[in-house]
């Protein structure tokens, strides 16, 4: 929120807007934020083509194993939906513990044996019981704000120059304010990665202590980590919910992954044990 803000003033200082870019950027931050708080595990549910929520007697077994383990964890039962998808992989949305919803893909149901799959339930409830959910889905909704901001005053940065001229700011501010609309995208961006990894390794912590068999988990991310080939519904704005990359293994930098290195996960797991 303060980036958000403080892009919001850089603007209006190199433009000429005054305090109308920082209103504008509060107003729309507010907006937004409010709308992925109350609705942004439905988009990411309808976006990565979750079908549900199920009943016991559509999947007894995974409905079963999520009764189960929230029911060990402490936590309501939450909507349960599968993705007909072959890629194992798995994700936890909602604002809160009473509306969460858990989704697993057909992949990962087949894939993994009892303990492995009951490993990646337990890491999901734990996202929902650490708030690890309301977390990233208001950041990536904010970092969505940072770039649709960035490209308004791309798209305006002639207008207003003039009154920022006449008012007397000086260069300087300009300057700033326009490294600062350059390369604020990418530090939200970097943000919303930083977040992401490390609640990913709370998750594998709390999900391991639930289950007291923290091989299980580890022995699905090994699985998980074979498999190379993306999801079909694979999406930029919801990778960083999955258990793991949905576009599969990609040759790209630790510092722009939404996930750590699966062999440093796996290997937390181990040392717990």
């Amino acid at each position: 929120m303060a980036i958000v803000l403080l892009l919001g003033w850089f603007i209006g200082e190199y433009t000429g807007y005054g305090y109308g870019s920082l209103g504008f950027a509060a107003v729309i931050s507010f907006i937004m934020a409010l709308g992925s708080y109350y609705a942004g595990d439905k988009m990411a549910l309808s976006v990565s083509g979750a079908k549900g929520p199920i009943k016991k007697e559509d999947n007894p077994y995974v409905y079963r194993m999520v009764e189960n383990l929230a029911i060990t964890a402490g936590l309501p039962m939450p909507k349960v939906y599968i993705i007909a998808d072959s890629a194992p992989n798995a994700f936890a949305a909602g604002r809160d513990p009473r509306h969460a919803s858990i989704a697993v893909t057909t992949g990962i149901v087949e894939r993994l044996e009892n303990e492995e799959l009951e490993g990646v339930i337990a890491h999901e409830l734990s996202h929902i019981k650490n708030f690890d959910i309301r977390l990233m889905t208001v950041v990536v909704v904010l970092v969505g704000i940072i770039s649709i901001i960035a490209q308004w005053f791309f798209h305006f940065r002639f207008i207003g120059s003039n009154n920022r001229e006449d008012r007397g700011a000086g260069p300087i501010i300009a300057l700033l304010g326009l490294a600062m609309i350059i390369i604020s995208p990418i530090v939200a961006q970097l943000i919303q990665l930083a977040i992401s990894r490390k609640r990913e390794f709370l998750a594998d912590a709390s999900g391991a202590l639930l289950t007291r068999y923290p091989e299980g988990l580890a022995r699905a991310l090994q699985k998980i980590s074979a498999y190379t080939a993306p999801m079909k519904s694979a999406n930029s704005g919801t990778s960083h919910l999955f258990i793991s990359n949905p576009f599969g293994r990609k040759n790209i930098s630790n510092l722009f992954s939404t996930h750590p290195p699966m062999v440093e996960r796996i290997k937390a797991l181990r040392e717990m044990s």
